[in-house]
């Protein structure tokens, strides 16, 4: 394989450190955004995916020996996902074959292959944890089964190698993204600090007691740059989390640390971030007013949604990573370091105080 790589959501937070892996690597990078960003090394491709014959055009003169499939588009309900992110990757897919350079495709996707999408998170039959990759899909409509069958058949087609990768709550850096626990929950603290609230976390008793896992997004990347090197990984489908286990129990009073507050008692009641931060967007622009913060528009840091989604689920969640284990991808990353490397790095981009 050379060493062309078309990164897919190249601005968000997988894309963003799969980009910036690949150029340590020396791989020459294409970052295909909507409204690409820029991003040092990246060479920038606009492209609708949406839009299949604007989709061609963009991609008419592009090259590339891996493609790294990291983005999506929420729409209201189940089936609108399936329609608009399938669509995608086909639109995707078909653009790239004419030039017939592919050689292997990356697609990530996430827990939601468990645990069902989001209209029936955690609801009914609850799945069997560890998640490991031999469960299968389960009897409902899911917009991840849809985007990777659309890989599938475009391999078959075309003949290139495929891996699909699934991680648990990402940890990154990006700005503007749908789904983004470590950034909201960096916000939600600094607000508690400037308002003298108590820091309380706002999931379920299962989520505060039991075990768990996250992802750093650098650790996703490793996998995906791993699995498209090894023949081995060919054909297959991983879980990808850090490789440790924590209690939110912990974990909650690691992050009030670093920021200067108590972490509150929890007395097993749910309070919605999407509740307590309701109101919070014009405190926030106040705060970065005074504080000559880079980013004032709350709502492109934050995603309390998608935060109390995964805080508020009934079950521990804990994933298997045995697979790509004993295919050798060994790599580890500790998760309060991610939280807090993460915080860092937010603060030294004057994202947070």
């Amino acid at each position: 394989m050379t060493r062309t790589a078309l990164v897919v959501g190249a601005s968000g937070i997988v894309g963003s450190a799969t980009a910036a892996l690949l150029l340590e690597k020396d791989w020459t990078v294409h970052g295909l955004a909507r409204r690409p960003v820029e991003q040092a090394g990246v060479l920038p491709v606009a492209a609708d995916l949406q839009d299949a014959a604007a989709t061609a055009v963009a991609l008419k003169d592009l090259k590339p020996d891996a493609v790294f499939i990291t983005t999506w588009l929420r729409q209201d309900t189940e089936a609108e996902n399936i329609r608009v992110n399938s669509a995608m990757v086909r639109n995707l897919l078909d653009g790239l074959r004419p030039a017939g350079s592919v050689r292997h495709v990356a697609l990530v996707t996430g827990l939601k292959h468990y645990l069902g999408p989001f209209e029936a998170y955690g609801k009914g039959a609850l799945p069997q944890t560890p998640f490991r990759e031999s469960q299968g899909r389960l009897d409902v409509p899911n917009f991840y089964y849809a985007q990777e069958d659309e890989v599938f058949a475009a391999a078959k087609r075309d003949g290139f190698t495929w891996s699909v990768h699934r991680p648990h709550t990402v940890i990154g850096k990006a700005v503007g993204n749908a789904m983004n626990m470590g950034t909201t929950l960096a916000v939600y603290a600094t607000l508690c600090r400037e308002r003298g609230r108590p820091f309380r976390f706002p999931g379920s008793a299962a989520q505060w007691n039991g075990l768990t896992d996250m992802t750093d997004a650098r650790q996703l990347a490793r996998q995906l740059l791993w699995a498209a090197a090894t023949p081995e990984a060919a054909n297959e489908d991983f879980n990808i989390v850090n490789g440790d286990v924590f209690r939110w129990s912990w974990m909650w009073g690691r992050i009030a640390d670093w920021f200067g507050l108590q972490a509150a008692p929890f007395d097993g009641t749910l309070r919605p971030l999407e509740d307590q931060m309701r109101d919070d967007a014009p405190v926030w622009q106040q705060i970065a007013e005074r504080e000559g913060l880079t980013e004032r528009n709350l709502s492109r840091l934050a995603s309390p949604w998608h935060t109390d989604a995964d805080l508020g689920r009934p079950i521990e969640v804990v994933t298997d990573m045995g697979k790509s284990r004993r295919l050798g991808f060994l790599d580890y990353q500790a998760t309060d370091d991610a939280f807090i490397d993460l915080f860092e790095r937010l603060r030294a981009d004057r994202l947070i105080p």
